[in-house]
């Protein structure tokens, strides 16, 4: 199937999962994530409506985007090194991967530079995975406290990838996890469920999904 039938399909499930939960549709984001997807094909989903683009990589953000229409949102939601703020701050919507504190000071010196407020997720790390980025869960109280002090930064909600297994099911406790932290917490975004686990994430409470696959079907790593 090409990108217009994909989408088609993602919506429906969507749809199906918000239903399911009781959810409100339209505080469901979908953001297409763009990793390594050509400019003809990003352009075909904005066609199909989809305004909310992801990418993981600096490079990638930073090529496409003139090439692309304005009034678009952007989302950084790959790890972020320090080095490579300056490139982003200003560019993006929101930043969904800030997950330690040298990363927070970069972005908010870039954000005063610019006279702005940068928008972010705090990533956390909710299966405890050596292989995957993000704060303790234990860590997250102080985190959000000492961020106080940065303020040109703001924190919107909380993001995490969950592990990639054949049952989403088995990931529904880690959403459920995060979705609690960010009442704990007075937040109100969350960022989580990707293609092999959104209708999971949808009914456990995300409002912003992050898809590629799902919509430009299997790419090169």
């Amino acid at each position: 199937m090409g990108v217009r039938e994909n989408l088609q399909l993602v919506r429906e499930k969507v749809r199906s999962a918000a239903v399911r939960s009781g959810r409100d549709l339209e505080k469901i984001k979908i953001i297409a994530v763009t990793k390594k997807v050509e400019i003809a094909r990003m352009q075909e989903v904005i066609r199909q409506g989809i305004v909310d683009l992801g990418e993981n990589r600096v490079q990638e953000l930073t090529e496409k985007r003139p090439a692309l229409p304005t009034g678009l949102h952007w989302h950084m939601i790959g790890h972020l090194q320090t080095n490579k703020v300056k490139y982003v701050v200003g560019l993006v919507d929101l930043i969904h991967s800030l997950d330690s504190w040298g990363l927070a000071e970069e972005i908010h010196r870039q954000a005063v530079k610019l006279d702005l407020v940068a928008k972010v997720l705090v990533q956390v790390n909710i299966s405890g995975e050596k292989t995957k980025y993000g704060l303790a869960q234990s860590d997250l109280a102080d985190f959000l406290i000492a961020l106080r002090d940065l303020p040109h930064i703001s924190v919107q909600g909380l993001m995490t990838v969950a592990p990639y297994v054949e049952n989403p099911e088995e990931v529904r406790p880690y959403f459920r996890e995060l979705r609690l932290l960010a009442a704990r917490h007075n937040l109100e975004h969350l960022s989580m469920g990707m293609t092999n686990d959104f209708e999971v994430a949808v009914e456990e409470g995300a409002d912003l999904l992050r898809l590629g696959t799902a919509i430009f079907g299997p790419r090169e790593n």
